[in-house]
C-alpha cells in the first residue's frame, strides 16, 4: 500500500467532515424573509404577499433565536393581501414592534449579502408571481446565497423566485431537485382573477426546468426537503417549511403550541386516512381548538377538484365533520353534490330537502332537487 503522508490524511479527514456536515453562512443566526412588493390595496389593486406565510415563519424562526431581516424587489413599505388580523399568529406579529418597523421599510433585494444569511425563505402569494421572478438581483441573491451554504426555502406561489436561479456552473438550481409548491389543481380553484395575468403556471414552469415535482391532496399540507432546498405546497405548509428551514440550518426547532389551521389540519388528514369517528370525537369535545368553517371549506373545494370516487368520499367526510358547526347551506348542498355523485341518492335528496325547509326559494337547491329527481 502506497504511503499517505499524515498531513494529507489530516487535510482529507478535515474535507470529509466538511463536507458531511452542514454548511453554514457567515452569520449563522440570520435569516432573510424576501416579500413581493407587487401588493395594493390589500390586493385589489394589485397581488401582493400571503401575511399568514410570513407571520407563522416569522414567529418559528425568532423562537429558534434567529434576527431576522426582510427584503422585497423595490425595498420599502410592502403590503400584504387581505387577512385576519384577528387569527393567533398574525396578532402577535403585528403586536411586534420591531416586526412592524422592518415590513415598513424593506431592503432592497440588491442591497444585501448573500453570505450574511444561514438561510432565505420566500413568501409566496400571488405577487410573488408577478416581480420575485423578474428581479435578476434575487436571483443572483439566492445562487450566491445556495452556493455559500444557505438554506433556501419557498413556500405556495414563493418558488417562483426559483424558476431562472441558475449557479455559476449554468446549471439551473431546481433541475433534478424535489419540490413543490402552488399546484396546477389548486390554482384552478383558487386563481381567480389574476391566474390568467401570469407569465405561467408555477407547476408548469418549475416541471420544465427539471423540477421532481410533489404534491399533496388539493390545499392540503406539504413539505419537500432536498438537501437545503425546501419548499411547502400552499399557506398551510408554512410551519412545516420554517421548520424544516431550522433543522436544515443544523438546529432542533423548539417545542411549541400548534396553532388552529395546523390542528384543522391534522384532522383532516386523521379523516382522510380513515378515522373519522376520532376526529369527530376531538372536534366535539373541543371545537374551539380546531377553525371548523375552513375544514367545511376544505371539503367542499376538495369535492370540487375530486374526479375520483375515493377522493369524493374523503371530501365529503370532511363536509359531514363541519356540517354539525356549519349553518351554511352552500356546505349542505356540497354534501348533496358529493353524495350524488357517488349515486347516492337519497342522502342527497335529504340534505337539500333539509335545505329548502329554511330556504324554500333558494333556487339551488331547488335545481340540485330536479338533478337528484330527474
Amino acid at each position: 500500500m502506497r504511503f499517505i503522508p499524515r498531513t494529507f490524511h489530516l487535510a482529507c479527514t478535515l474535507l470529509l467532515a466538511t463536507l458531511a456536515a452542514p454548511l453554514h453562512a457567515a452569520d449563522a443566526g440570520r435569516i432573510l424573509i424576501v416579500v413581493s412588493g407587487e401588493g395594493r390595496d390589500q390586493g385589489k389593486t394589485r397581488p401582493g404577499y400571503e401575511f399568514d406565510e410570513l407571520s407563522q415563519a416569522w414567529l418559528i424562526f425568532k423562537a429558534n433565536g434567529f434576527a431576522i431581516e426582510v427584503a422585497s424587489p423595490q425595498g420599502g413599505a410592502v403590503e400584504a393581501d387581505k387577512y385576519n388580523p384577528q387569527e393567533s399568529f398574525n396578532a402577535a406579529l403585528l403586536a411586534d414592534a420591531d416586526a412592524t418597523r422592518v415590513l415598513a421599510d424593506t431592503r432592497k433585494t440588491r442591497d444585501v449579502k448573500a453570505s450574511d444569511y444561514a438561510a432565505i425563505y420566500v413568501v409566496g402569494g400571488k405577487g410573488a408571481m408577478f416581480d420575485l421572478p423578474r428581479d435578476a438581483a434575487l436571483a443572483s441573491l439566492l445562487a450566491d446565497a445556495y452556493e455559500h451554504g444557505a438554506v433556501i426555502g419557498a413556500v405556495c406561489h414563493g418558488p417562483a423566485a426559483l424558476v431562472d436561479v441558475r449557479l455559476r456552473n449554468g446549471a439551473s438550481l431546481v433541475d433534478g431537485k424535489a419540490l413543490t409548491g402552488f399546484t396546477n389543481e389548486e390554482e384552478a380553484l383558487f386563481g381567480k382573477r389574476w391566474a390568467k395575468e401570469f407569465p405561467w403556471l408555477l407547476e408548469d414552469r418549475l416541471r420544465e426546468r427539471g423540477a421532481r415535482w410533489e404534491e399533496a391532496p388539493l390545499m392540503m399540507p406539504k413539505v419537500v426537503v432536498d438537501g437545503r432546498l425546501v419548499t411547502g405546497q400552499n399557506p398551510y405548509s408554512t410551519p412545516g417549511v420554517a421548520e424544516a428551514i431550522v433543522r436544515a440550518t443544523g438546529r432542533t426547532p423548539v417545542a411549541r403550541t400548534a396553532w388552529r389551521d395546523e390542528l384543522t389540519m391534522a384532522l383532516a388528514a386523521q379523516a382522510r386516512e380513515g378515522d373519522t369517528r376520532s376526529a369527530a370525537a376531538a372536534l366535539a369535545a373541543e371545537t374551539a381548538r380546531y377553525h371548523v368553517d375552513l375544514l367545511g371549506l376544505l371539503g367542499y373545494y376538495q369535492a370540487q377538484a375530486a374526479s375520483r370516487d375515493d377522493d369524493i368520499r374523503h371530501a365529503l367526510q370532511l363536509m359531514q365533520l363541519a356540517m354539525p358547526y356549519m349553518a351554511q347551506p352552500e356546505l349542505k348542498l356540497g354534501a348533496a353534490e358529493a353524495h350524488l355523485r357517488l349515486g347516492e341518492h337519497a342522502q342527497a335528496r335529504a340534505l337539500v330537502q333539509r335545505v329548502l325547509e329554511g330556504k324554500p326559494d333558494m333556487e339551488e337547491a331547488r335545481a340540485l332537487l330536479q338533478r337528484i329527481d330527474g
